[in-house]
């Protein structure tokens, strides 16, 4: 007798129904979620309100070497106790370098606290009013963040370098001085002196750059300060070929010779 082998079938039972944005990956947000997502974000405060002019010294800070900090192994552990201390350093040392005295409940400075201080990343931004501010008391703005650099590299790297692991070692600084235009309701700014003070802050080795316009320091810096520093020309993207700009007289003379090319000299730029 022939043996018939019959093979069952199990019917498939209808699937949940797959829609077209389930599909595209899309997902679907509350309208309040959406209408959240707006220039308000940016804190700025009317954005509409037309621009106000005023004088500023501008100073970009950049932590050198702070994007690699960043990529090390448990990086997330790192920089937040890098941040915390840094940012308590910094202000600090700002308010240190402000103050004449201490009466009470009452603080005498030289100059006024600084109207922004904004942070980019990898550095910070610090603009001062100087609408108010003599030829003396500006180039002692340049003196005072000169001095935080310095300490820097001579106080706070070596106490931070026990914290965590190799952070950024050197903290540069682009001056600048001139004109600033309010966004919103001043809680930001632009400004040429802005991208000028940014520019100068990134001159490879150097750590501190200011321009020779708008500071006066052969007639209103201290001696103390003054002697520290040197001239040269430099090209600078956006401002001019031959800018003439004051920078570290130290530091310059330890650059190899072929960064020093970058640089000229009032007789290399008159023959």
């Amino acid at each position: 007798m022939k043996r018939v082998l019959i093979r069952r079938v199990r019917a498939k039972r209808p699937g949940a129904r797959i829609t077209e944005s389930q599909q595209s990956g899309i997902r679907l947000l509350d309208n309040r979620i959406v209408e959240q997502f707006n220039p308000s974000m940016l804190a700025l405060g009317d954005i509409s309100t037309p621009c106000q002019e005023k004088e500023a010294i501008a100073a970009v800070f950049d932590l050198s070497g702070f994007t690699k900090f960043c990529n090390q192994v448990d990086s997330y552990l790192a920089i937040p106790r890098f941040l915390n201390d840094f940012l308590d350093w910094f202000f600090s040392s700002i308010k240190k370098e402000l103050t004449e005295a201490e009466n009470g409940t009452r603080t005498s400075v030289w100059a006024e606290l600084p109207v922004l201080v904004k942070f980019l990343g990898d550095g910070l931004l610090i603009l001062w009013n100087a609408r108010r501010m003599n030829e003396g008391q500006i180039c002692r703005i340049v003196a005072t963040l000169y001095n935080i650099c310095y300490a820097y590299r001579r106080e706070f790297y070596p106490k931070i370098n026990m914290a965590v692991n190799k952070p950024p070692a050197v903290l540069r600084c682009g001056v600048a001085r001139g004109k600033v235009f309010t966004v919103g309701n001043g809680n930001d700014y632009v400004g040429h002196c802005i991208n000028n003070a940014s520019r100068l802050s990134n001159l490879g080795p150097l750590s501190f750059c200011f321009p020779h316009r708008g500071f006066q320091v052969r007639d209103h810096m201290s001696v103390e300060y003054s002697r520290l520093f040197i001239p040269k020309y430099l090209s600078i993207r956006g401002v001019g070929e031959n800018e003439l700009v004051w920078v570290v007289k130290d530091e310059f003379d330890r650059l190899p010779e072929r960064n020093k090319g970058l640089f000229r000299n009032f007789q290399q730029l008159s023959t």
